[in-house]
């Protein structure tokens, strides 16, 4: 499916999105076998991983008299609020154990600082702090990404956003991601995605 100048992105296949983590997508574990087959026709494959210091910003438990779900403001804009998970060197900030991509040339670690989260796998949620992806993209001379994973209204959605923003030719494969899809959230994902130029493929 991939060719020279195109990349499938995996986005946060960890186990604590999946059964039994702390903060499950509904239907992820069922994407595990589907995105391994598809990533057998790429020569080029990223993995993104959410991995969170303790105390996050992003972790409910971090402010007091606030919830999971709820949404707070802070220095750089609002934040929702998530039970804490992906903690650095956690088992929950695993890989899905069948998760089988070992022709995969980067692991993109974002969510790092505890004073931001980071949602897209281009830039921080204080939308100015890049980690780099961008530019390692560009000096390998891939153009169009092709993105999978979890959740499709949150980092899939800002990823494919920055991505488009960057330049970059965007797929967004829906039958090989999974929405967290509260209020209408996935929803308003699509609609956002497509209002960007960015290829939905049912």
């Amino acid at each position: 499916m991939g060719g020279e100048h195109d990349l499938l992105l995996a986005v946060d296949l960890q186990n604590d999105f999946c059964a039994g983590g702390a903060l499950v997508v509904p239907g992820a574990d069922e994407l595990v076998p589907k995105i391994n087959r598809l990533a057998a026709g790429f020569a080029h494959v990223v993995l993104t991983q959410d991995w969170h210091p303790p105390g996050h910003c992003s972790f409910a438990s971090s402010h007091a008299g606030h919830r999971p779900y709820e949404t707070i403001q802070l220095a750089y804009g609002a934040q929702a609020l998530w039970p804490e998970h992906c903690v650095q060197g956690s088992a929950g900030a695993g890989f899905h154990p069948q998760l089988a991509i070992p022709h995969a040339e980067l692991i993109l670690r974002k969510g790092c600082r505890r004073e931001v989260d980071a949602y897209s796998a281009f830039r921080e949620n204080d939308r100015h702090t890049p980690t780099g992806l961008a530019g390692y993209l560009l000096e390998r001379g891939l153009r169009r990404l092709f993105l999978v994973g979890l959740a499709t209204d949150y980092c899939v959605l800002y990823t494919a956003l920055d991505a488009r923003q960057a330049g970059f030719e965007v797929v967004v494969l829906l039958d090989a991601c999974r929405a967290i899809d509260q209020a209408g959230s996935l929803s308003a994902a699509l609609q956002k995605m497509a209002a960007a130029g960015i290829k939905i493929e049912p």
